[in-house]
């Protein structure tokens, strides 16, 4: 079974051509579901999808009660889909279905992961192309995972390197990443891109700025969720270290015939530098204690289902348990 995980935020004028391509298809992989993810559109998507889903079977709906953004919708179809392999669509027509096959036969040479490349990506030169350009070169650096196109939402999983991850924030985009880190096979390839044909794009330049953010979460989670003692000790014992090179230059001054301790401000600085030293130890100290109830507590998905059609609850499973 291959499951699409299409979000969707008012597309209402792609996704009649969509689900025409989607229907074609179905013609070469008729073991296949595409779980449209809602995502609180307000221009007659819902109502559009909903038909499909009541004409098609293997047409999906999922409809969140409100808009929670990309990364949250695409969590939302990964805890509802049932494919063992699960790939990732844009529904506004600039991913091209016809080049999931490919993906496929990628995956089939033993990748886990396999991601799409824009490589002649049809978006405007300076708004979009430069900033990805650089936020990729960034994101490939900083995680020693290197690909060309991390947002190229089209992309291929095995089942069991995705299902155990839990997407928050703007994290969608580093999936690659995770399953990477826990030992996935990752391969990327060209894919087709079009122009953009109907709204606009949901993402400005601001995006690299919150790229940059995101990739420095990743990276504190890779190396410090389960010790953040080390990050917030570390820069404890070297705030305590200047305090005390501070106070001892202070002392030097004045006992060689220098400024007195208040004529300099090398004491406040001594002073501060201890307190941001004390601070910062006891925030290590709670952050061990947050790290700990993570991992002992239950996972809540950071959406909210308003609605579902031909999907099941996959919570009712653990409730009948």
């Amino acid at each position: 079974m291959v499951s699409l995980i299409i979000p969707v935020y008012n597309e209402r004028e792609s996704l009649p051509l969509l689900l025409e391509k989607l229907c074609r298809l179905r013609e070469k992989l008729p073991d296949m579901e595409a779980v449209f993810v809602d995502d609180g559109s307000r221009d007659g998507s819902t109502d559009l999808l909903r038909d499909a889903a009541r004409e098609h079977d293997f047409v999906k709906l999922l409809r969140l009660a409100r808009n929670t953004g990309q990364t949250a919708a695409i969590q939302a179809g990964i805890d509802h889909a049932t494919g063992d392999v699960l790939v990732f669509l844009d529904s506004d027509l600039q991913n091209d279905p016809d080049d999931i096959p490919a993906l496929l036969s990628r995956l089939d040479e033993g990748y886990d992961v396999v991601s799409g490349w824009r490589k002649d990506r049809k978006d405007n030169a300076i708004k979009r192309n430069l900033p990805s350009r650089i936020a990729n070169w960034v994101i490939s650096r900083v995680s020693g995972v290197h690909l060309h196109d991390y947002g190229c939402t089209l992309k291929a999983y095995r089942n069991n390197v995705i299902k155990n991850v839990r997407l928050y924030g703007e994290m969608h985009r580093f999936i690659p990443i995770y399953a990477a880190w826990q030992g996935a096979r990752v391969a990327e390839m060209p894919v087709t891109h079009h122009a953009r044909q109907y709204g606009h794009s949901k993402y400005g330049l601001e995006r690299i700025f919150k790229v940059i953010l995101d990739i420095l979460v990743i990276k504190f989670l890779d190396r410090y969720l389960t010790k953040p003692i080390y990050v917030f000790g570390g820069f404890g014992i070297a705030a305590f270290i200047l305090s005390f090179l501070a106070l001892i230059w202070a002392l030097a001054l004045k006992f060689s015939g220098g400024p007195t301790l208040i004529e300099t401000p090398l004491p406040l600085f001594s002073g501060i530098a201890f307190l941001l030293g004390f601070i910062s130890i006891l925030m290590g100290l709670l952050a061990e204690v947050l790290s700990r109830t993570y991992f002992e507590s239950q996972h809540r998905p950071p959406y909210i289902v308003g609605e579902r059609v031909n999907l099941a609850d996959p919570t009712e499973h653990c409730r009948n348990d």
